[in-house]
């Protein structure tokens, strides 16, 4: 039988990127054979329900193109199923970031080829973060770098991934270190720092590195702490985290964990605020753990 693919596509995405290839896109999983229907979708809530009607439906694959905010939604109604066969979640990237597909290996700038994975690619499941009551993929950040996140998301201009340079220098303008408490699996941290980060996959902000050792399949989340530097230092460390070299700087230390617990407050006593994925989670404290292999993904047969 053919496969039954639902495909969930925002085309203003990456300022109309998802809509320009979205014809190539349709094109490659038809040419598999596949039984494909498109969903546009613009609007969070709608996205949300087509997703979940796909999967209740038994489609084989839910299929998702757009941004980061698209592929949050659409690993959270795919993960966790009870069923014996469950809808596989297919990445079709058309956003700016799109850090979950390059978590699992797709090329950002080829959703064509992106395409034919998923109409031709095999199962393997994959880790994620489980957070305040929800599933994260790639990057649950918790202090400059989610003030940034925060920053950027009220900015009306400019539009797509450049607002984050932007708002980066912005927040550093009047950023001060931030005081956590930490608990990886029991043991408790007190500390500043200028940000804590937990990885299931490596990048976050658009191909930055943050986690570079992480690996979606090990059963572990990976802590990077950017210990306190001052703002130039800080500001030199940034475009280094594209290739992970900010690594090696004696500030930033690497850890691992099952379960992090992250609270703490800013220099004025505020709440911390925590991202995933590029939404906004909530305010510390979170407790972020594992779950291993939840997510159903099609992937490529050469990995």
């Amino acid at each position: 039988m053919p496969r039954r693919i639902v495909l969930v596509v925002n085309p203003t995405a990456g300022r109309g990127r998802a809509a320009r290839a979205l014809p190539a896109v349709q094109d490659r999983l038809r040419a598999s054979g596949a039984d494909l229907r498109v969903v546009p979708s613009t609007d969070y809530g709608h996205a949300r329900d087509a997703m979940a009607s796909a999967v209740a439906s038994g489609a084989d694959v839910l299929a998702v193109m757009g941004g980061d905010g698209m592929m949050h939604l659409g690993l959270n109604a795919c993960a966790d199923q009870a069923a014996a066969q469950p809808t596989l979640l297919g990445l079709i990237p058309g956003g700016t970031g799109n850090d979950l597909c390059r978590g699992v290996g797709l090329d950002p700038a080829d959703p064509v080829a992106a395409a034919g994975v998923v109409a031709d690619g095999t199962r393997r499941d994959l880790d994620l973060i489980r957070v305040a009551g929800r599933y994260v993929g790639a990057v649950l950040a918790t202090g400059f770098d989610a003030l940034v996140n925060r920053r950027a998301n009220g900015m009306p201009f400019p539009r797509g991934s450049a607002r984050y340079p932007l708002a980066a220098l912005a927040e550093l303008r009047v950023f001060s270190p931030l005081r956590y408490r930490l608990v990886l699996d029991g043991a408790v941290r007190e500390l500043e720092a200028m940000l804590v980060a937990v990885g299931n996959t490596t990048t976050y902000g658009g191909g930055m590195q943050i986690c570079p050792a992480a690996d979606a399949t090990d059963g572990w989340l990976d802590v990077t702490v950017i210990h306190p530097v001052n703002r130039l230092t800080l500001l030199r460390l940034l475009p280094q985290m594209n290739s992970g070299r900010f690594a090696r700087h004696p500030c930033v230390e690497q850890l691992r964990a099952r379960v992090v617990r992250v609270d703490g407050e800013t220099d004025d006593g505020g709440p911390l605020v925590t991202f995933g994925d590029g939404e906004q989670v909530g305010a510390v404290p979170v407790d972020a753990t594992v779950a291993p292999e939840v997510l159903p993904l099609v992937v490529s047969t050469a990995r």
